[in-house]
């Protein structure tokens, strides 16, 4: 297994950190691949790809890399305790800021006792994993504000996602979504951005709730 996993290694490791590929994301324009947080923190200072050095976007890189689920499903069937090392790095993470880990979570019991019937329509269905709360604000005078501002979702839900629910509230279409700029701190989200990647590089790890900002389009 060790031989075979050794003709494999160019293929599944991380030209930057010389490691396995961990949230295996590749560029769009020329399909290589990278662990997320390897070509996310060389994109804050770069917009060119970092094998080839083809300019991925002159002014948005982030926009043009998405999450390679695929990839990712490879290499973690290739890797003995790849998966496992990760999940227990993600728990003392979480321990070290005296949190509990999402995953570790017991799933919530429903009960079909009527006493809490109404504890139960009043409660979050939500997945069991990790949540994040978002305030949604427009800044353009042309769309309308939401009623309610804001919302709790899912880590892992998409800046599509976000513009799909946008679109239906402010511009009564769902199909309308690609009309939506959603940006945080003034700087516009890629598309394919997890909620949880953007907590982490563009909000910092700051109080919540994760602020962002929508806009009609604005081509670039």
């Amino acid at each position: 297994m060790e031989r075979k996993l050794k003709t494999l290694n160019e293929h599944i490791t991380c030209e930057i950190c010389r490691g396995y590929f961990i949230d295996a994301t590749t560029v769009t324009e020329c399909l290589h691949t990278f662990c997320k947080s390897c070509l996310v923190k060389h994109l804050e200072e770069n917009n060119t790809c970092p094998t080839c050095e083809n300019v991925i976007h002159q002014s948005h890189p982030l926009q043009y890399i998405s999450f390679d689920r695929t990839m990712q499903d490879i290499v973690y069937k290739l890797v003995p305790n790849l998966m496992q090392n990760e999940m227990q790095r993600e728990r003392e993470f979480y321990k070290s800021r005296n949190l509990p880990c999402p995953k570790d979570m017991p799933p919530v019991q429903e009960s079909d006792d009527k006493a809490n019937e109404q504890a139960h329509q009043e409660a979050d269905y939500h997945r069991q994993d990790e949540q994040v709360n978002v305030c949604l604000e427009c800044m353009n005078d042309k769309l309308r504000n939401l009623k309610r501002r804001f919302i709790r979702c899912s880590s892992q839900a998409t800046i599509t996602h976000l513009k799909k629910f946008l679109a239906k509230k402010v511009l009564n279409g769902i199909d309308r979504y690609k009309d939506i700029d959603i940006l945080c701190n003034d700087e516009l989200l890629g598309k394919d951005h997890t909620l949880k990647f953007v907590y982490v590089t563009r909000w910092r790890f700051k109080d919540p709730p994760l602020r962002l900002q929508f806009r009609p389009r604005v081509d670039l």
